[in-house]
């Protein structure tokens, strides 16, 4: 797939080390979106984002105030020189957006779901030359995600980008979405020369992770940053919990530790082989091993099957599970990579002896 630049958009390299998108969730008033955009213009953000149109949960929220606010943004053009980006849901939005000058769209986690919506986005832009950012999908499907990228660029869309924004998950957790960062990672590694952009604030849901979740993600090589930004978080009419002022954000900013992506240090390059190559051994060990556990589990389908016993054995799996969380804390793993690994192993020991059994 062929894709461009950031540098492509319009972007100089300095903006894009790393690309800052900030502005409200919602453009409320045309004073509130001015407000906020010389703020953000003052401390360098290239990028002004507001939504226009609000894709709300249930009828009688704030659900943007349409069209009017299109106006609002070609003032900050205007007047701040900023490039502006909107959320877009149907052919309609497209239409307006163009028409009125708007620099770059995206298409929100709502939309990403429904391959007919992304289809007519898709035709809609047909033949023109507009940066599109996609988000991912609510659900956690990658190949959902792909699609629509896929989509776009058939379309003859060339600047595209993903935006990562968390998919939905448990309730208990403390974040508003769940970041599932090995989804983008896998993102990346089918279309790596794909932009990756992270959105913390819809992934967090509340102000005090922010910081957290953008350095994480710029520590796993994402090229932006899109961070909800407001005059007054405080009286947002949506999502005011995970809405900053310019002046934090700028604080935010400055605390971001940015990494290099490589070095021409040769004793690092050197070591970092040496290390790497000890991974792949490593690695072809535990696949033996694992190789070797398998052949047991066909062992004990053998048996079970002579006997007539039933393939799932819960009791002994709690066991499994008891036992491995014990030892798993002697090596610093986490419980949900513990359970991530060992349900994996078993899943497929059963599916072994299904094989077996039937």
């Amino acid at each position: 797939m062929e894709i461009a630049k950031l540098t492509d958009w319009g972007l100089s390299e300095d903006q894009i080390k790393p690309l800052i998108i900030a502005g409200p969730c919602s453009a409320e008033s045309e004073e509130q979106v001015l407000a906020t955009a010389r703020g953000l213009a003052a401390i360098n953000v290239p990028i002004f984002r507001a939504g226009i149109w609000k894709p709300r949960t249930r009828p009688g929220s704030f659900e943007g105030v349409g069209a009017i606010g299109l106006q609002w943004l070609k003032k900050v053009k205007e007047e701040t020189g900023m490039m502006t980006a909107i959320e877009v849901a149907n052919p309609t939005h497209v239409f307006e957006a163009i028409k009125t000058g708007v620099d770059i769209l995206w298409i929100g986690a709502r939309t990403a779901v429904n391959p007919f919506a992304i289809q007519e986005i898709a035709d809609s832009l047909q033949g023109m030359d507009i940066p599109v950012m996609l988000k991912n999908p609510v659900n956690p499907d990658i190949d959902l995600w792909v699609g629509g990228l896929e989509r776009l660029h058939n379309a003859g869309l060339t600047k595209l980008a993903a935006l990562h924004r968390g998919f939905s998950g448990l309730e208990n957790s403390p974040l508003r979405n769940e970041p599932q960062w090995q989804l983008p990672i896998e993102l990346r590694r089918r279309l790596p020369n794909l932009p990756l952009i992270c959105d913390p604030s819809h992934i967090c849901g509340r102000k005090d992770l922010l910081s957290s979740i953008s350095q994480k993600a710029l520590d796993l090589d994402y090229q932006g940053l899109m961070i909800e930004t407001h005059c007054d978080p405080e009286n947002a009419k949506s999502d005011k919990d995970q809405q900053i002022s310019p002046d934090v954000l700028k604080h935010i900013l400055d605390g971001l530790v940015i990494r290099n992506t490589k070095t021409d240090d040769v004793n690092f390059q050197r070591e970092l082989a040496e290390l790497r190559t000890g991974i792949d051994r490593l690695d072809t060990s535990l696949l033996e091993l694992l190789g070797k556990r398998m052949e047991v589990a066909q062992h004990i389908g053998e048996l079970k099957k002579a006997n007539n016993i039933t393939v799932l054995q819960s009791g002994r799996w709690d066991e499994i599970v008891k036992r491995v969380h014990m030892r798993a804390v002697k090596y610093g793993f986490s419980d949900e990579f513990t359970d991530t690994l060992f349900k994996a192993i078993h899943q497929e020991s059963i599916r072994l002896q299904e094989e077996i059994m039937n």
